[in-house]
């Protein structure tokens, strides 16, 4: 019995500190998506998401303030920023090599509020609630920062971002995670738009949904971690929403049919996200992620 119980407890400590190792093993990832009209430039868009910052990260910091040095024309990020009420100084410092940048953001529930410790059992059982004593963190002076660096807030609004020689049609939903989505009226591409891009923190599917019937070529999200403690060979086991796991992170189409579109779906991209909560600082099999999207040209 003795070895019995030893054995496992060593692989719950080797299982941890493979964990905590990848949570730091920050990865670029890159697709292409034939989204654009014949004879477009293409346009290396960032999707940043789930930074999860506090004020001590500052390797994460580093890590993404380098990415300037990829040829990025634009920037979204899908929320979720902070993890700490005086971490706001700390996202803006990682985020403002970018800021000069043609760019856009929405807020996750993690922009809202603080995290708390959880039984991670808890997500088998459905997506996560807010509960009473969550605290409440600094959200407007976020996005005062990010607002004040030329980024479009897309929190239930639409706008526009010029990129490359492209014009981006956008339009984005708070967070639908804790309810606070609420899609834009409709509205035709703006002046010369290259098409129309979705931007929402939580990829629920009546969000993916409603995006892809407003025109939607391109969704972006997050949220999911990617499942942040996946099966090796296999992937994730949970979503945090109601999207089915095969799509908790990467590249994908949507069923959804767009007006006007000869029957096609939209093209969803859940990226994996940066960081973790505080109080489950670990990933397996699930690195830590940014995504380079570079929009070409349809075949």
């Amino acid at each position: 019995m003795r070895r019995i119980v030893g054995g496992l407890a060593a692989v719950a400590a080797a299982g941890l500190a493979w964990g905590l190792a990848e949570a730091q093993a920050f990865t670029v990832r890159r697709h292409e998506v034939p989204v654009l009209p014949a004879g477009s430039r293409p346009v290396r868009v960032l999707h940043l998401s789930d930074l999860h910052l506090t004020p001590g990260q500052r390797r994460k910091v580093a890590w993404v303030r380098a990415l300037a040095s990829e040829q990025i024309d634009a920037v979204v990020t899908t929320g979720d920023n902070l993890a700490h009420p005086d971490a706001v100084p700390t996202a803006l410092e990682a985020l403002e090599p970018f800021l000069g940048l043609p760019g856009a953001f929405v807020f996750g529930s993690n922009d809202y509020h603080g995290p708390l410790p959880k039984n991670p059992l808890d997500y088998f059982g459905g997506p996560s609630r807010l509960r009473p004593k969550q605290e409440e963190l600094p959200t407007e002076d976020l996005r005062a920062g990010l607002t004040a660096g030329g980024w479009v807030d897309l929190n239930n609004a639409r706008g526009s971002l010029a990129a490359a020689g492209a014009v981006l049609d956008l339009v984005g939903v708070d967070d639908p995670h804790i309810g606070l989505d609420r899609m834009p009226e409709p509205a035709p591409l703006v002046d010369g738009a290259s098409l129309r891009i979705g931007v929402a923190h939580a990829p629920y599917r009546r969000v993916l949904d409603e995006m892809a019937a407003d025109g939607a070529e391109l969704i972006l999200a997050g949220h999911t971690h990617g499942g942040q403690v996946c099966v090796p060979f296999y992937g994730a086991l949970v979503t945090n929403c109601d999207l089915d796991t095969s799509r908790a992170s990467g590249l994908h189409g949507w069923p959804g049919v767009r007006p006007d579109s000869g029957g096609k779906g939209a093209y969803v991209h859940v990226s994996a996200g940066l960081g973790t909560s505080p109080y489950a600082p670990y990933r397996i099999a699930c690195r830590p992620e940014a995504t380079i999207l570079t929009l070409v040209p349809e075949a």
